[in-house]
């Protein structure tokens, strides 16, 4: 950066140290119900999104009622604030020594298993913008190691801040732009790490694929696919879902093992396919925690 462009961005990050610095000041057990009041007040301003938003629910067949459509906008987008401001707060209620109490699992023996009990098996976590994903990596971080696939802060003052105080476990953040580099999968593999991905965002077709989400077709990110197909490390897709204060819920299914047919291109797409049908199954079940205000059909 030019050093004016490093002034502004030190300004910014000193700006977000003395907000963090307020924020703490917060109590734990308040920081939900900020953002969703935060985000109750803003809502009727952001028209663009929040229309987005009922129209996705509307054109998934959530609810064919224009009204109710906008009621699970809402408070979809209360959850996405409230969750954001709790997330902000897990290392202060969650630690190693009680994270067990702070969630519940939902899903089968087979997928637990891998997940809490098989160290040094590297696996993938594939979910959406749904439930409460960010406090997810923290938690299962204490667990295994975790490795988080993330859009990197433009601001790397900011950037190596949070690093360093958001997550609490052991996890290696990892550029959207680097993705799976030989590096990173060393140490995937290395540590038996499971690799997290957030993958329902629209994707252009140079690097995706058009499969169904939600009943319509969506370009999706091929690389969680192309991954197994060439390492066969299992995934588990679904997603940690909020039930209350500091409580989740770990919803996922069997851990999909796919058995390739020769046809590589095909192969991706099917795989894909069925990622995507497992994390629409948990948005269905909770449509009032998914970020419905991204434009992901386009």
């Amino acid at each position: 950066m030019n050093l004016l462009r490093t002034v502004f961005a030190y300004i910014e990050y000193l700006l977000i140290r003395l907000l963090g610095l307020l924020y703490a000041l917060v109590p734990s057990d308040k920081a939900y119900a900020i953002g969703t009041s935060v985000s109750a007040f803003f809502y009727p301003l952001f028209r663009k999104r929040r229309q987005i938003a009922i129209d996705n629910i509307l054109r998934a067949h959530i609810t064919d009622d224009p009204a109710k459509a906008d009621r699970i906008a809402r408070q979809a987008f209360g959850h996405f604030a409230g969750h954001i401001c709790e997330a902000l707060k897990t290392g202060a209620v969650i630690g190693p020594d009680n994270w067990r109490e702070h969630i519940t699992f939902d899903g089968p023996e087979t997928a637990w298993k891998l997940l809490m009990e098989s160290p040094g098996v590297p696996v993938m976590i594939l979910t959406g913008h749904l439930g409460s994903w960010e406090s997810a990596v923290s938690i299962i971080s204490f667990t295994r190691p975790m490795i988080a696939v993330a859009r990197k802060m433009s601001n790397p003052f900011v950037e190596r801040f949070l690093k360093k105080h958001h997550f609490r476990g052991e996890i290696t953040i990892v550029s959207k732009k680097m993705g799976f580099s030989p590096s990173v999968l060393r140490e995937w593999k290395e540590k038996g790490s499971a690799m997290t991905l957030v993958m329902d965002q629209h994707v252009g077709l140079k690097s995706g694929v058009r499969v169904d989400f939600m009943g319509r077709p969506a370009s999706t990110h091929t690389s969680p696919a192309r991954l197994h197909l060439k390492t066969g490390a299992p995934i588990l897709a679904g997603a940690f879902v909020r039930e209350g204060l500091f409580q989740y819920r770990m919803v996922t299914a069997e851990p999909i093992r796919f058995t390739p047919t020769g046809d590589k291109e095909q192969d991706v797409a099917d795989l894909t396919t069925e990622i995507n049908r497992r994390i629409e199954a948990v948005i269905r079940r909770y449509p009032e925690q998914y970020l419905w205000a991204h434009n992901r059909w386009r």
